[in-house]
């Protein structure tokens, strides 16, 4: 049995450092915050960024020629490491960061550490700033964007190319529609880590990101960070006895019996 600490409204496992924020578009409220302006290392939740800042200013159309399609649809669904990295490159690196900061009016995201300006899993992110980066692909972004992002979404892999299972968190605790972009970082055989002091980049890293319910109802952002050396089945089960206690409108829990006569 797994001891618990309630902190807030959000029951955290113990040894588990985490940054909540559930908002609930249909009624413009949050349901659940705990440390939203925690910064985190982003791990692969950045790609939503780096996919954001390629499709920045190909509109109207937004076509996408078939070699980059290919890149970021794997990207979102399966996390791929090489994609991202190439589009780090492409586009400038941390000016990506630069970039997408104002046009998304996020308050506490910020580059990766002048020392390590190639690695993109430690841009520093939030659970608050990541609510609105969906509220801003939900509800602001061309329908062509919207579409192909949380299209990709929608359609995420079991896991990732780097064969983790991706499926903790949103993806374990509801049943569809979800779509998710989850990050993990620290644990053996993922994307090495370094000691910098202003965002942890040592502990274990894993986070659930994404929209549940129909219509993409609501938006749940889970950032955790594990004791030094926790294996990643503890952290993909701390994390996914963490969101099934959320307060999540809209959202069916995996199992959950259908009752007669009640629309879903």
């Amino acid at each position: 049995m797994v001891e618990l600490l309630r902190a807030d409204a959000v029951v955290v496992p113990t040894g588990v450092t985490a940054g909540v924020a559930v908002f609930d578009r249909q009624t413009g409220q949050f349901t659940e915050q705990l440390n939203p302006d925690l910064q985190f290392r982003s791990a692969s939740v950045v790609k939503l960024l780096i996919v954001l800042d390629y499709l920045w200013n190909r509109g109207p159309a937004y076509e996408i020629p078939a070699a980059d399609k290919a890149r970021l649809e794997v990207m979102l669904r399966s996390s791929d490491d090489d994609a991202a990295s190439y589009y780090w490159d492409q586009l400038g690196g941390g000016q990506i960061i630069d970039r997408m900061v104002p046009r998304l009016g996020l308050t506490h995201t910020a580059p990766p550490p002048a020392t390590h300006p190639g690695f993109w899993g430690y841009v520093a992110l939030t659970a608050g700033d990541t609510v609105r980066l969906y509220r801003y692909l939900l509800d602001q972004a061309p329908a062509p964007v919207r579409d192909y992002v949380l299209g990709n979404l929608h359609q995420a892999t079991r896991y990732g190319t780097d064969g983790f299972d991706q499926y903790f968190g949103i993806a374990s605790v509801f049943d569809p529609p979800f779509a998710i972009k989850q990050g993990w970082s620290g644990f053996a055989g993922s994307k090495s880590k370094r000691k910098v002091d202003a965002v942890d980049l040592t502990s274990e890293a894993l986070h659930t990101t994404g929209t549940v319910g129909p219509g993409d109802r609501t938006i749940v952002a889970v950032y955790t960070l594990h004791t030094e050396g926790t294996a990643y089945g503890k952290a993909y089960d701390d994390v996914t006895r963490l969101v099934r206690i959320l307060n999540v409108p809209g959202g069916v829990h995996a199992g959950t019996p259908k009752l007669p006569g009640v629309p879903e």
